[in-house]
Formats: C-alpha cells, structure tokens, sequence
C-alpha cells in the first residue's frame, strides 16, 4: 500500500474524508470500479484493534450489500479453470 501525504486537500476531498472518518465510504465509479475509503488509526497511536475494525465494517451497509451481490453471481472457476486461463503451470 502506498501513502500519500496531502499538503492541502480540496473542499470535496475534505468532505468525502470527514464521512469516511464517520462511517467509511463506498466510491463507486462510472466505469464500475468500486473503491473502499476509510480511516485507519496512525500506527503510532498504539496497538492494532482487528476486532474493532471486522465491527466496523460489517456495520458498513453499503458494502455488505456490494459483497451480497457478489456472492449470487453463477459463474464460478476453479483453480485449475483460472491457472489455465492465465496460462500458468500447476505449482
């Protein structure tokens, strides 16, 4: 993952962070990408709180509803259907 320091942030940048700070955003885009913003604590702030983050998320509406979806979808591949289509050799 990379980090980006901002030196300024513009006014619609700010807003979508403040609801990301809240509650987490889903950003979905006209092409169909799908993009997950959220607050994550500074890594200096303490220890990592996985729990409180699996919470978090699984109070995020937006994306449980996106992994739903997902998840009635039919077509299925195994691993030997994906290593074929990517052309790659059994390990």
């Amino acid at each position: 993952m990379r980090t980006i320091e901002l030196t300024t942030i513009a006014q619609p940048v700010e807003e979508l962070l403040d609801l990301a700070a809240a509650e987490g955003v889903l950003l979905r885009l006209p092409n169909g990408k799908v993009f997950l913003l959220t607050a994550v604590t500074d890594a200096a702030e303490g220890e990592d709180d996985f729990a409180d983050e699996v919470a978090r998320t699984r109070q995020n509406a937006a994306l449980m509803q996106l992994l739903r979806e997902r998840s009635q979808e039919q077509t299925r591949y195994s691993a030997q259907q994906v290593r074929e289509r990517l052309g790659l050799d059994k390990p």
